[in-house]
C-alpha cells in the first residue's frame, strides 16, 4: 500500500486478514492502542483507521458472503481513497475478482504452470497453447453454463473411460490370441 499510494500516487483496494489490528484514531495509534479487526462492528459498512505499518488513515470495511457450498465466507477489505462508499469498494473489489479467477483457471486448467520449457521460443508457444485452452474452456463454459473446473474435470472422465475402454480391448485382444495358439 506505502509504494502503491507514495510512490505510484494511486489508491488501492486490497484483502486484509481477519487478525490484523487498528487504531481507531491517530492518537490511539501513536500510544500504541490497537484492536483487531474482526472485534470491529463493520456490517455493510466502512471505517477509518490507522494500521501500525501505514502512516495515513485507511477505510476498511467487512464483506459476508455465501459460498457455493453454503457456508459463509468474511472478507475484509482495506483502501487508502478514504472516499468511497462500502458498496463502490466491494464493487471495485468484485471486479478485481474475475482477474484472480483468471489466473488461477489459466494455471490450473490451462497447464499455463507447468510449461517444461527452457527457451524462449517454446515458452511463447507454451503460452500460446494455454492461451487457446483457456479460451476453448471459456467457450465451453458459455455453451454448457458450468465453469472450467467442471469442464475440466468432465473432459477428465471421458478421456479416462476410453482409455480403460481401450486398455481393455487390448487385453482382450491378446487374450484371444493366446486361445487361438494353443
Amino acid at each position: 500500500m506505502v509504494y502503491i499510494t507514495d510512490h505510484c500516487k494511486s489508491d488501492s483496494i486490497m484483502a486484509i486478514k481477519s487478525n490484523r489490528v487498528v487504531a481507531l484514531s491517530e492518537e490511539d495509534k501513536l500510544q500504541g492502542n490497537y484492536i483487531s479487526i474482526d472485534s470491529l462492528e463493520l456490517e455493510e459498512r466502512t471505517m477509518s483507521v490507522y494500521f501500525k505499518q501505514y502512516d495515513k488513515p485507511v477505510l476498511i470495511s467487512k464483506q459476508v458472503f455465501k459460498n457455493g457450498d453454503g457456508s459463509t465466507g468474511t472478507l475484509y477489505l482495506a483502501t487508502s481513497d478514504l472516499n468511497l462508499e462500502y458498496s463502490v469498494l466491494t464493487a471495485i473489489y468484485q471486479k478485481r475478482w474475475k482477474v484472480e479467477d483468471f489466473f488461477r483457471s489459466i494455471k490450473t486448467n490451462a497447464a499455463f504452470s507447468k510449461a517444461p520449457t527452457k527457451t524462449v521460443i517454446t515458452q511463447h508457444a507454451h503460452f500460446t497453447a494455454s492461451m487457446i485452452a483457456f479460451c476453448k474452456l471459456e467457450r465451453l463454459k458459455i455453451r454448457n453454463d458450468k465453469n472450467h473446473y467442471a469442464m475440466k474435470s468432465q473432459i477428465w472422465l471421458v478421456a479416462t473411460k476410453e482409455a480403460w475402454r481401450q486398455l481393455d480391448e487390448l487385453s482382450t485382444t491378446k487374450n484371444n490370441s493366446n486361445k487361438i495358439a494353443a
